[in-house]
């Protein structure tokens, strides 16, 4: 989990606040950001499932971290009181594949390999253990690969996702925002938000229930 922050809120001390939050949903939290945007300045959240899991998040468990994180802010003062935007979602199909538990999520996917002495290696990745990973029949060692990034893929197995979740192979990068601020008129209705990502895009976003107040 990466973290990035702003001079008006840091995202170590976000990190520690909504970590527990999104574990609370059975998710993982992958990354923080914190950036201005005019008067306001927006919270990015990334969520993950375990590295065991393959497929989807479910849209049903981004939600539940959304609130939980939405709650956890709200009893913590580590935003301040300058007003913030919320934004949670999932990874992308063009998240970089650094860390094994990347790796892992990855596994039955189409992946692009770059290796420390600067030749590739692309095929569908089959293992992932101790020793490295292995794609196709080749076995690549961890201390052999400088990074990897999933491909886009038309003939991916089917992965065993579940209703309510979506792959990430079809993600566009769309969040969903929630806005903390001091603007009810930017506040959009939670339900609807969620029904149009489900319907309109490959990512997985979510909102919280809309809250009354400034930060």
């Amino acid at each position: 989990m990466t973290a990035s922050s702003s001079p008006s809120a840091s995202a170590d001390r976000v990190n520690a606040v909504v970590e527990p939050a999104v574990a609370s949903a059975g998710l993982v939290l992958e990354n923080v950001t914190i950036t201005p945007a005019g008067r306001r300045r927006v919270l990015r959240i990334t969520v993950d499932l375990p590295g065991h899991v393959l497929g989807g998040v479910p849209l049903d468990a981004v939600s539940k971290a959304s609130q939980a994180v939405s709650q956890a802010l709200d009893e913590s003062d580590v935003m301040g009181a300058a007003p913030y935007v919320l934004e949670v979602s999932s990874p992308g199909l063009d998240r970089p594949l650094t860390e094994r538990r990347h790796w892992e999520r990855a596994r039955t996917r189409l992946v692009l390999v770059t290796l420390i002495d600067g030749s590739t290696a692309q095929g569908r990745l089959a293992l992932v253990d101790d020793d490295g990973i292995m794609i196709g029949e080749r076995r690549l060692a961890w201390t052999a690969i400088a990074r990897g990034r999933m491909q886009v893929d038309f003939s991916a197995p089917e992965l065993a996702a579940g209703d309510g979740a979506i792959d990430d192979e079809d993600d566009d990068g769309d969040d969903i925002a929630d806005d903390t601020g001091d603007d009810g008129d930017d506040i959009a209705d939670d339900q609807d938000d969620i029904e149009r990502a489900a319907t309109m895009t490959g990512h997985q976003p979510t909102a919280p229930a809309a809250r009354d107040g400034d930060r």
